[in-house]
């Protein structure tokens, strides 16, 4: 898959040190300081701000390095995770968190060259990763409001995983299958606000971004495109082969996620939701695109029976049966599109929906203990899907010349060959142990009989 990275008041110092430098260096403790050179070195800031220094006192880098199903990151070096420079670094300095001292978030001991010293005692690696002391006293509602948001806690992943098992609550799963969530699914939540406010995410290459600099609003590309990639990010940039890149991010603005996703979804309302769609505060096509509802043929038709995604998406992102802590992805990654049968009909009020293959198989926990989740057909493995890769015009909206406005897009039996059919979801597109679980959503005998599909 091509690389998609080419694509409170005291959160001082976050991923000051990396997981490399703060463990034991090999080269052993630093002499005590005898010259200027050694003095100019002998505090947090002295160190971090010296990059030969850094180098010679880096710890060997044991990260697993960045990227996932969305593309690998560039690697980045241990000392280049931790050095305090450039623009960044000023802007941190005459910011109000600069002017904190660095051991009143990262604890530790000050005004000492000697590594493993400054880094004893109450040193805390990652500030941020204990927001309800570090970060509380100046941002206390968003920490409040994260501490139980989707970002902070992937409670759909957790719902999913506790209903396929068969539990009453995520807390009652065996300890193994929990083990592996945490070493998986959960690596990927921003449960560290400075994993978006002042450093690369671990999946992004992990490091400090701009130099401490504490961003109100996360890069768009190293922040929030590092984790949300391969079903995100590859599509809005038009990644994938002949597709284009969401007109949200060429024709509006600067294109960034914020334009549509505001700080009370991000951060949370204080309120605990078990599936994404449920969030009060998620955004809607109407929201921009008012007065829209009997604007052309297609509107008038179809805006209150299908999701805005069955016309104005391209082919997006699918993979599927996942062998968690295994081979991975058992269906590789492929660009797809299909309609089906709305499974959140509940949440979303529509009759059709884009849905998306996803990764979860009967025995994808086999490597923790559960050879077969014994519930597993109680949810679709063929989700509803709001790709980001949007267009005016598609394949189904562009229509020839003289030709109905549904020719591209409804099925037609053209003398026994049904075109069009390969966009909608039937059980023939299934492998044999989907088709239970997906019985709700495939569109076998569901479409209109005028259509005449077998």
């Amino acid at each position: 898959m091509n690389k998609i990275w080419q694509c409170g008041c005291f959160l001082l110092l976050i991923m000051l040190v990396s997981s490399g430098c703060s463990k034991k260096s090999t080269e052993g403790p630093l002499a005590p300081p005898t010259t200027d050179t050694d003095m100019a070195i002998a505090s947090c800031i002295g160190c971090h701000t010296d990059y030969t220094t850094l180098k010679r006192i880096a710890s060997p880098d044991t990260s697993g390095g960045g990227g996932g199903c969305g593309g690998e990151f560039p690697h980045i070096e241990v000392y280049d995770r931790v050095y305090l420079g450039g623009a960044g670094f000023q802007k941190f300095r005459a910011s109000t968190h600069g002017q904190i001292a660095c051991t009143h978030c990262h604890g530790g001991v000050d005004s000492t060259s000697n590594k493993q010293v400054a880094h004893s005692g109450d040193f805390v690696k990652y500030p941020s990763a204990r927001p309800a002391t570090k970060c509380a006293q100046c941002h206390y509602n968003t920490v409040q409001n994260h501490a139980s948001s989707l970002h902070a806690n992937g409670w759909g992943q957790k719902s999913m995983v506790t209903l396929r098992y068969g539990a009453n609550s995520f807390d009652d799963l065996p300890a193994t299958l929990k083990t592996g969530y945490n070493n998986h699914c959960a690596s990927c939540h921003a449960e560290k606000c400075g994993d978006c406010h002042i450093n690369r995410p671990t999946a992004g290459g992990g490091g400090l971004l701009r130099g401490h600099s504490f961003e109100r609003r996360p890069d768009m590309r190293e922040n929030c495109v590092a984790c949300h990639s391969s079903r995100v990010g590859h599509g809005y940039f038009g990644i994938g082969s002949g597709t284009q890149p969401d007109v949200h991010s060429t024709k509006w603005g600067d294109g960034h996620c914020v334009n549509c996703h505001s700080n009370a979804e991000i951060h949370g309302d204080g309120n605990i939701y078990n599936q994404r769609y449920k969030v009060a505060f998620l955004p809607w096509c109407t929201g921009c695109h008012s007065n829209i509802a009997n604007s052309n043929p297609y509107h008038t038709a179809h805006m209150n029976s299908f999701n805005c995604q069955t016309c104005h998406s391209q082919d997006y992102n699918n993979c599927g049966s996942c062998h968690v802590g295994g081979a991975g992805a058992r269906v590789p990654a492929y660009l797809g599109f299909k309609i089906g049968m709305n499974p959140i009909t509940g949440t979303r009020p529509f009759k059709y929906a884009t849905l998306r293959r996803a990764l979860m198989a009967p025995d994808s926990w086999q490597n923790y203990g559960v050879a077969n989740l014994a519930n597993f057909d109680v949810r679709p493995t063929y989700k509803y899907a709001t790709p980001h890769n949007t267009l005016r015009w598609t394949s189904r909206t562009r229509v020839e010349a003289g030709r109905a406005c549904y020719d591209n897009c409804h099925i037609i039996n053209e003398n026994g060959t049904y075109r069009n059919k390969h966009l909608y979801l039937f059980n023939s597109d299934l492998l044999s142990w989907e088709i239970p679980a997906n019985a709700g959503v495939v569109v076998d005998g569901k479409l209109p009989a005028s259509w005449g599909t077998p």
